[in-house]
């Protein structure tokens, strides 16, 4: 398992130097100079731009402003924002919280009403309520996570006014040895449900899929002869076999629910990397928007990594890092 761990940790590295080589080329070919953005304006010195360009070393080759943006990444530093003059990781400090707090809690709506959705259709196989759950899931993993939201603020903020509109909220806990604030939970819902909603129908399909894949299986016959109760079948043996799958779908759709995240989050005005990612691409502050690109891909491959070391728990048959039997 170590071995297995340390190999998949050193495959991290390329994927990550691969982010952060398209991100860099990419914020290197938009068009703007960011030196006219640190100086504040249009109608700008000449001899001022030079200075700043010379400073921050915006006119030496690409070549040379790549390699000593890899260094910086190697010493673990991701520059200084453009805009606000701070380290970019000092940036990210302060709003990456919000953003982990809201996918965990998207993630966890996702796989739980997807559980229940799934096994709910496939109980009632062909039934009514079997074309319902798929067109209820096959229309949330359409819907736009924008539209979606908008549509819940209006039904449940601006109609019903159950739930707040947006923002994070004033009166959340403090956690002290963080410095940092946790939202309301009314604040947290409508952000939440709409980000669980995309991937919520692509886990209730794979639920069904693999129910009604395990449910002919022998060891459940077995079971049963042994004079378990069908829930007891259903919990033990048949739920914790379509487990496998179902945890592959939730881990890649958080690679959705992280880009989704951006769109929910300025939707919402949710305080996380979104918003600030959306804010300074709009701002051109290039240091922030490579720092949160290379941030969210890094979360999104760890927890892949996290989904993968837990797949002997769920199910023993699987052994990491060892080859099939030829």
């Amino acid at each position: 398992m170590t071995a297995y761990l340390i190999r998949r940790l050193m495959g991290l590295l390329p994927v990550l130097l691969a982010a952060a080589t398209l991100v860099w080329a990419l914020l290197f070919l938009i068009p703007g100079d960011p030196a006219r953005l640190m100086a504040g304006g249009r109608a700008v010195d000449p001899e001022v731009l030079r200075a700043i360009r010379a400073e921050w070393g915006l006119d030496d080759p690409a070549a040379v402003q790549y390699l000593r943006y890899l260094g910086r990444l190697l010493r673990g530093d991701l520059g200084t924002s453009y805009v606000q003059g701070r380290p970019v990781t000092a940036v990210i400090g302060d709003h990456l919280l919000p953003t982990v707090l809201l996918a965990l809690a998207a993630v966890a709506l996702s796989a739980g009403g997807g559980l229940l959705l799934g096994s709910l259709a496939a109980f009632r196989r062909g039934k009514a309520i079997d074309a319902l759950v798929m067109a209820l899931a096959m229309l949330g993993a359409s819907a736009p996570v924008f539209w979606v939201g908008l549509l819940l603020i209006l039904v449940f903020a601006a109609r019903l006014r159950w739930l707040p509109v947006m923002g994070y909220g004033l009166d959340g806990a403090m956690l002290p040895w963080l410095h940092v604030r946790l939202p309301e939970w009314n604040h947290l819902v409508l952000p939440a449900v709409t980000l669980a909603l995309v991937s919520m129908g692509a886990v209730a399909r794979v639920v069904r899929a693999s129910l009604l894949d395990s449910g002919s299986g022998a060891f459940l016959v077995t079971a049963s002869a042994k004079g378990n109760g069908r829930l007891r079948v259903f919990v033990r043996h048949a739920l914790r076999n379509a487990l496998v799958p179902v945890l592959t779908v939730v881990g890649l759709s958080l690679g959705t629910l992280l880009g989704g995240a951006v769109a929910t989050e300025f939707v919402f005005a949710w305080p996380g990397l979104g918003k600030a990612l959306v804010r300074a691409i709009a701002l051109k502050d290039l240091p922030v928007v490579e720092g949160c690109v290379l941030t969210l891909t890094a979360f999104f491959v760890l927890v892949n990594l996290a989904v993968d070391m837990l797949y002997p728990i769920l199910d023993p048959r699987i052994q990491l890092g060892r080859s099939a039997p030829g």
